[in-house]
């Protein structure tokens, strides 16, 4: 019987004492980079003595754990990053984000969930069972990146490596989902949400140009005015809602969880994806997210004075594509919605939706064993991840991509990601740990 080691609180306490902060990489440099580099070889001896350690441009971290050669048909790939977002200073946190400090229970810090919590306990799973002399099934491949929150190239570059070798991932767990209370207002329990599909990427600039000139006599569409004009147009209703499979095997696992009128509802909603796509746009929010390709405003420039016509105005838009769509049917619709041949539509990044994962294969059996160890009675569901992942540079050649922290988050614990008082519960890590270490224990 494995023995875990004592101190992983710690450990992950050191993890977010350092500030690997990717969009701030060129202020801060290297340094912390390296620093977290170097800390992962004094906490996890036994795993850069067993594995293979191969660095991928700079922010790139491939650890090969070569199996004993009993499942020959692909390797698994564990997934995390070890990059963090910023902190605003003015944010008023109850420990400092980058001092780790453990009160409560818990781990408080930048990074905690997002995602050194996720990446600690996979390396706690490899290093505990390298101490019993325990060696995979199948080969293991641990990709860390370092700038996966500015979209780097670590992990692109590390699924590029591994295609060119011929090596076609078996399975691929990633960031994304967790184990969550209530994954549905009317839906009670806990459920262990993995994304089995993810939606794609884009950012464009809206730009028009006017008459400068002064502000005391303006004409009546100058060009901030303009493209106002385009942002306003594109609403929540610039894309028509429609429910993925992932969506429709989402309602009819919960509804198998749920009492009462709630689960006929959930099982109408899943034999009418048109309903359901329907339901969840009027709901707003998450639901509408779920359905639907998302357009948000996120930056607006133009003008050098108060007193001054701009000559040129811009707006920047995020789009998350959903599944089943494309960004070159994006980028149409967009402009039909503007219609105006004044307003220049340019794409800056475009990245297409996944395809879906199957539900109804061993991979995804998988995940569902090791949770009935690590988290008895949390059912396996899937859904779609509506933010991007590392994940993505894998599904292109991967049967089976899956986006998945083995970690329980409430709801204010997920709103602290990217936010203030990110935390993780110490009880979490020790249940993801076991998640991981009973997932490579039964790869056979």
């Amino acid at each position: 019987m494995i023995s875990p080691r004592p101190g992983l609180a710690e450990r992950l306490s050191r993890m977010i004492q350092v500030p690997t902060v990717s969009a701030e990489y060129a202020q801060r440099g290297p340094q912390p980079f390296e620093d977290f580099v170097t800390l992962l070889a004094e906490l996890y001896p036994l795993v850069h003595e067993h594995l293979a350690l191969e660095r991928h441009t700079e922010l790139g971290l491939l650890f090969h754990w070569a199996g004993t050669g009993a499942i020959a048909d692909g390797p698994v790939v564990l997934m995390a990053h070890f990059d963090v977002v910023p902190v605003d200073e003015s944010d008023d946190w109850s420990h400092p984000p980058f001092a780790g400090v453990i009160a409560d229970g818990m781990v408080f810090g930048r990074g905690a969930l997002d995602d050194k919590g996720p990446l600690l306990v996979v390396l706690e799973a490899v290093e505990n069972l390298l101490s019993d002399g325990f060696r995979p099934a199948r080969d293991v491949y641990l990709s860390f990146g370092g700038n996966e929150e500015t979209y780097g190239h670590a992990a692109q570059e590390i699924a590029r490596v591994l295609r060119e070798r011929g090596i076609i991932p078996w399975l691929v767990i990633d960031e994304g989902g967790a184990v969550v209370d209530a994954p549905l207002p009317f839906v009670p329990g806990r459920a262990a949400m993995i994304g089995v599909g993810e939606k794609g990427v884009m950012t464009l600039t809206l730009s028009a140009r006017g008459e400068g000139g002064h502000a005391s006599a303006p004409p009546s569409l100058t060009a901030v005015r303009r493209v106002a004009r385009a942002v306003d147009r594109l609403g929540p209703g610039t894309f028509r809602p429609h429910a993925s499979t992932a969506i429709r095997r989402m309602l009819s696992r919960l509804a198998d969880r749920t009492p009462g009128l709630p689960r006929y509802l959930l099982r109408l909603l899943a034999a009418t994806p048109w309903l359901t796509a329907r339901v969840f746009a009027a709901l707003g929010g998450e639901p509408a997210a779920l359905v639907r390709t998302t357009v948000a405003p996120t930056m607006q420039n133009g003008g050098t004075a108060a007193n001054v016509l701009p000559s040129q105005a811009t707006a920047t838009i995020n789009l998350r594509i959903a599944l089943g769509e494309t960004a070159q049917q994006t980028v149409l619709r967009v402009r039909r919605r503007i219609a105006d041949p004044l307003v220049s539509v340019r794409v800056i990044e475009a990245g297409e939706p996944s395809p879906e994962s199957p539900v109804d294969g061993p991979q995804f059996a998988l995940l569902a064993d090791a949770l009935a160890v690590s988290h008895p009675g949390v059912p396996a569901v899937p859904y779609v991840m509506m933010a991007a992942t590392d994940s993505r540079h894998f599904h292109r050649f991967s049967p089976a991509v899956y986006r998945f922290a083995p970690l329980e988050m409430s709801n204010a614990q997920r709103a602290s990601i990217h936010g203030v008082d990110e935390r993780v519960e110490i009880a979490a890590l020790e249940r993801g740990e076991l998640f991981h270490r009973t997932l490579l224990q039964r790869l056979g």
